[in-house]
């Protein structure tokens, strides 16, 4: 690089996959966060991914998959589902829309 050379820097969003440009970037944020979720429970417990596999009845494969953040295939009602299994309580609230459409926002506690 020489002196003459800029760098450009764009800030992005509070969402990497809609600046890269996914249709379902929402989503796709939303299973990352519970993938992630996921990932903390089972370090959190010390837990062998043989022994997630068998507490969270899925295939040592998907344990894998999810906690490497490759959550493609898998719905987020199924990793609700894993996030329960460690432990932890899900709760959904609906409320009025303050707009044309709704959205869906995950909380950590």
């Amino acid at each position: 690089m020489t002196r003459n050379d800029e760098i450009t820097i764009e800030q992005g969003s509070t969402n990497v996959y809609a600046d890269l440009g996914y249709a379902d970037a929402a989503e796709m944020q939303r299973k990352s966060q519970l993938a992630a979720e996921i990932a903390r429970g089972i370090k959190a417990r010390r837990l062998t991914q043989q022994g997630a596999a068998e507490l969270l009845g899925i295939d040592q494969s998907k344990v894998s998959r999810i906690t490497r953040g490759q959550f493609r295939g898998i719905s987020e009602a199924k990793l609700l589902e894993l996030v329960t299994k460690l432990g932890h309580d899900v709760k959904i609230i609906v409320g009025p829309v303050r707009r044309r459409a709704g959205k869906i926002e995950l909380q950590f506690a």
